[in-house]
């Protein structure tokens, strides 16, 4: 059966078999459900089946070699938008071309049973099969490139941007500072000035490692010891508190909080939620971290009231360089908008084997639950 017909003809079996063996070649258990192409499989699929088929003359076959193929630069190509998407979905390149090999190894398993003699028509198919197979993984390695070099541009956009103003307040504080007629109450005050400033950055700075981290492949590094979370949630609110000094924070512990956990990280992860929630939040109504122990768990909400988030939105909001838009951009608060801190909350609460979830509306308002196993492996 020639090649191209077989795709075609077994196009669901194919489909089938090559989710299964897709899932062998993941080395991230997390993305496992998504990893096969069941976004633009059939498409993808589709076009090799042409390419094998359509007539090609020797100077096109060197051209397609060397990945000049016409139309391998078209962004609309079902394998261009497949690694656009794989790009905005936080796949790394290895999975892409993972899934690439999965498709190869499959096609030709399901296909050489049904070929009785290797004659020199099949030696070809297989060729050009060869040759599409790695025309979509190129056309998608570009797409993905592409995306990655435009996100990586934005991020030292916002860096840039976001650090502009805790160092302009910096500066201007130290230029007031140095003025012999200062009174003790200013000093006082510009000291306050400066610190919030500095815990804005070192936030800042903390998650942009946290990013980095994550993205070298080795997931966000823990060091779990025997701690209390309740003394963690009371010095995130005191930060919080000093950063936000115009916003209320509630905090409720109920039951036991002892557990296996890295303290700093939780720290940060707290932080985080806190800090959003006194950004996105009303001022005149508190933000609230409420924990309750049950069944070998711990439960942390962390509630404010504030503009409801768009079910869109709901979706993306843990992803890198996601930012909502606040109602008012003049209200005095500091920013922390890199876009990284919901983010990195979510790595450090899958690092503890736990999880995190959102959901928002105008009467409950907006509520980050976070589980955590007490002595998770």
């Amino acid at each position: 059966m020639k090649l191209y017909y077989f795709i075609t003809k077994r196009m669901d079996d194919i489909l089938a078999e090559w989710e299964r063996f897709a899932h062998t070649v993941s080395g991230n258990a997390r993305e496992q459900p998504d990893l096969v192409l069941r976004d633009h499989a059939r498409e993808i699929l589709q076009a090799i089946a042409v390419d094998i088929e359509t007539l090609q003359n020797p100077q096109q076959q060197q051209l397609k070699s060397q990945g000049l193929a016409p139309g391998l630069y078209s962004q609309r190509s079902a394998a261009s938008i497949h690694g656009a998407l794989r790009q905005a979905g936080d796949f790394s390149l290895l999975q892409v071309s993972a899934e690439y090999r999965a498709l190869r190894a499959t096609v030709l398993r399901l296909w050489l049973p049904e070929v009785t003699a290797m004659s020199g028509e099949a030696m070809q198919q297989m060729v050009r099969f060869n040759e599409a197979i790695d025309q979509a993984l190129s056309e998608s390695i570009l797409t993905f490139s592409a995306r990655a070099d435009h996100t990586r541009e934005l991020f030292l956009a916002i860096l840039g941007h976001d650090l502009r103003a805790p160092l302009s307040n910096m500066g201007l504080a130290g230029d007031l500072l140095i003025r012999a007629t200062l009174s003790a109450e200013k000093t006082v005050e510009l000291g306050a000035r400066v610190k919030r400033s500095a815990r804005m950055m070192n936030c800042m700075v903390d998650d942009l490692l946290g990013y980095t981290r994550t993205q070298l492949g080795n997931g966000m590094p823990t060091l779990r010891l025997p701690i209390d979370l309740r003394e963690v949630f009371r010095s995130v609110v005191e930060e919080a508190g000093a950063m936000h000094p115009a916003m209320q924070f509630q905090l409720h512990a109920e039951g036991d909080m002892r557990g296996s956990f890295d303290a700093v990280r939780l720290h940060q992860l707290f932080s985080n939620l806190l800090l959003n929630a006194a950004q996105y939040g009303t001022p005149d109504r508190p933000v609230s971290i409420a924990a309750r122990s049950a069944d070998g768990n711990i439960m942390v909400s962390v509630k404010n009231y504030g503009s409801e988030i768009p079910f869109e939105s709901l979706q993306s909001i843990f992803k890198p360089l996601v930012q909502l838009p606040t109602e008012s951009s003049s209200d005095g608060r500091p920013r922390t908008s890199l876009g990284l801190g919901l983010f990195i909350a979510r790595e450090v609460a899958l690092a503890h084997g736990g999880s995190i979830k959102v959901e928002s509306d105008v009467e409950s308002g907006t509520i980050f639950t976070v589980t955590l196993p007490k002595n998770a492996l």
